[in-house]
């Protein structure tokens, strides 16, 4: 890509962070409920923290919803919002109180002995059921530790398998 092309999707990024932080900031009014916003371009996609001071902590805490579906659920509705002012798909990513940073560390965690375990027993270790954001991080957990991972079953049952090498699951038909 070409320092124009690239410098044309940076600002391009730059105005899905600034479209979905109009929205979520009139949200965060509407509901009454404080936070400052940060966006951010990472990975080639826009991205947008809602950090809280102690005092706003329980209430953002309580807009994360059980195990993140509110977070979930509010980063598909400011996608929609970004794209309907764009016309373009919009892959942004969405924080509220450091959710998604806490919930990485675990996932790595989980992904590193799951590969501790694959690697003991030779078999592939199958992991919990998980969104795409979660599959996401404990696959470039696999590929970070040189073994090979896929993906199994429908949404919301799909799953990460973390195989023993990285051969994958060709290896077990041999």
């Amino acid at each position: 890509m070409s320092e124009e092309a690239s410098a044309e999707r940076v600002a391009a990024l730059e105005e899905e962070g600034d479209i979905a932080a109009d929205y979520l900031e009139e949200l965060l009014d509407i509901a009454d409920l404080g936070g400052d916003l940060e966006i951010d371009v990472e990975h080639d996609r826009a991205s947008v923290d809602i950090v809280a001071d102690a005092q706003d902590l329980n209430d953002l805490q309580r807009l994360v919803g059980k195990e993140g579906e509110g977070l979930e659920s509010l980063q598909d509705l400011t996608r929609l919002a970004v794209s309907q002012k764009t016309g373009e798909h919009s892959r942004l990513m969405l924080d509220i109180a450091g959710y998604r940073q806490e919930r990485k560390q675990e996932l790595r965690s989980i992904a590193e002995e799951a590969i501790t375990k694959a690697k003991t027993t030779g078999e592939p270790v199958r992991l919990e059921p998980m969104n795409p954001f979660e599959r996401k991080v404990c696959h470039d957990v696999a590929a970070e530790e040189g073994v090979y991972s896929g993906s199994q079953g429908q949404a919301p049952n799909r799953a990460v398998v973390i195989y023993p090498d990285a051969s994958g699951p060709e290896a077990e038909e041999e």
